[in-house]
């Protein structure tokens, strides 16, 4: 199933705590439960102003439809198309 990275824009995110982000989390879990094993968080990277997500889902629809339910945005949804790492210099 093919993965994404989700980008999100909010402002200040990176000054929020602890349980305000395990709000979030929570939220963002609950709309999961909802929608059916088909989408999966698997991680996330808080910046200052944005956070990273990564997604494994069916499509692009499915991410978009997880940010209408949960209310985060999500202002930009790419596509992974390959994986690299340190270990690919090794090839």
């Amino acid at each position: 199933m093919p993965k994404f990275v989700v980008e999100r824009d909010m402002p200040g995110v990176g000054a929020l705590g602890p349980g305000e982000l395990r709000g979030a989390s929570q939220k963002s879990n609950e709309v999961l439960d909802g929608m059916g094993p088909q989408i999966q968080w698997v991680e996330s990277y808080v910046t200052g102003d944005k956070i990273y997500c990564i997604y494994i889902a069916p499509d692009e629809e499915a991410i978009k439809e997880h940010s209408r339910r949960s209310g985060f945005p999500a202002n930009r949804i790419s596509k992974v198309v390959r994986r690299i790492d340190p270990t690919t210099a090794e090839a």
